[in-house]
């Protein structure tokens, strides 16, 4: 499919908001999104107010109840999902440069630098990913910035691999030869050539790297390797793990942060759903329907309901 650089932002909003997933997908995320960034002035109560008792359940004033230190619990899960979606889009962000780069590289110039850049990934694809990072994560001490880095170091490889294949096949395209028998260098026709036709696919992959970026931080959370002094979706569950709300019966101080982990997953399968549908429409007939194995009368043979009636 044949994208330019002014008309790939364009192709992509028709994509997702033509497709149904996609459609839903951009609107849940979007929430998401608005929640998390308006969270200081959104929010009903301060991070550090305590309107309540322990584990008060749901109410008009607190519509998911308060947690073991009596903070309102829709609070909690505003400023978690900001920090949350946050180390998600910053993890995908780094993991696209390094793998995209990679992945341009070793697709564009082949040879010795297409061996060497793939087995340095094969290298990475072999190391159990949750072990690693729990070990890096450790080493490094508990901290933002350390865990968008994690978490990146985990997700390029995937993404390398996916852009080398494409970028080996849109080389080998008549225009591409064409502009190098013109003289272009290959910075231009990287940028000019390559790199438009790979858009859609890099930022569908990125989409999906989010919704993987932001499963592991809750779990690196959830193990205690977050930071202390941030609240993230992770580490609202795994406070209330530590704090007995479960044993409580308080479900609503680890069910809703949860459940808002699996909603930005899943907007986010859906929009990496719609994009890659669009760029490979044979994924789209995946079911064939019963009208199609309907029999059709030949032409110029009698039906046995008109032979009686003769």
């Amino acid at each position: 499919m044949s994208t330019s650089t002014s008309g790939g932002a364009s192709w992509l909003a028709r994509v997702l908001w033509r497709s149904t997933s996609g459609r839903m997908g951009v609107i849940l995320l979007g929430i998401f999104v608005v929640l998390a960034v308006f969270s200081p002035i959104l929010r009903p109560f301060g991070l550090d107010e305590r309107v309540g008792g322990v584990y008060d359940p749901p109410s008009l004033a607190h519509p998911l109840g308060l947690d073991d230190g009596g903070i309102d619990m829709l609070s909690l899960l505003m400023e978690g999902g900001r920090m949350s979606l946050t180390v998600g889009f910053a993890a995908a962000l780094v993991a696209m440069v390094i793998g995209g780069g990679i992945g341009i590289a070793a697709g564009y110039f082949g040879g010795w630098v297409d061996t060497m850049l793939m087995r340095i990934t094969d290298y990475f694809l072999v190391i159990p990913s949750l072990p690693l990072a729990i070990v890096i994560a450790a080493v490094w001490g508990p901290s933002l910035s350390h865990l968008i880095v994690v978490i990146a170091l985990l997700l390029w490889t995937s993404t390398a691999r996916l852009i080398r294949a494409e970028v080996r096949s849109v080389r080998e395209r008549v225009y591409v030869a064409r502009a190098r028998a013109l003289g272009a260098g290959h910075g231009r026709i990287i940028l000019r050539h390559v790199l438009p036709q790979i858009g859609p696919l890099l930022v569908a992959n990125t989409v999906l790297s989010v919704a993987s970026a932001i499963f592991d931080e809750s779990a690196l959370a959830f193990l205690g390797l977050g930071d202390p002094t941030a609240i993230t979706w992770g580490k609202i569950i795994e406070l209330a793990f530590l704090r007995t709300a479960v044993t409580a019966g308080a479900w609503w101080a680890v069910v809703p942060a949860g459940l808002c982990v699996a909603l930005v997953i899943v907007a986010c399968f859906w929009i990496g759903q719609a994009v890659e549908d669009a760029l490979n429409p044979r994924l789209a007939v995946a079911h064939l329907s019963p009208r199609t194995f309907a029999v059709r009368t030949i032409t110029g043979r009698v039906s046995p309901s008109d032979q009686g009636a003769s």
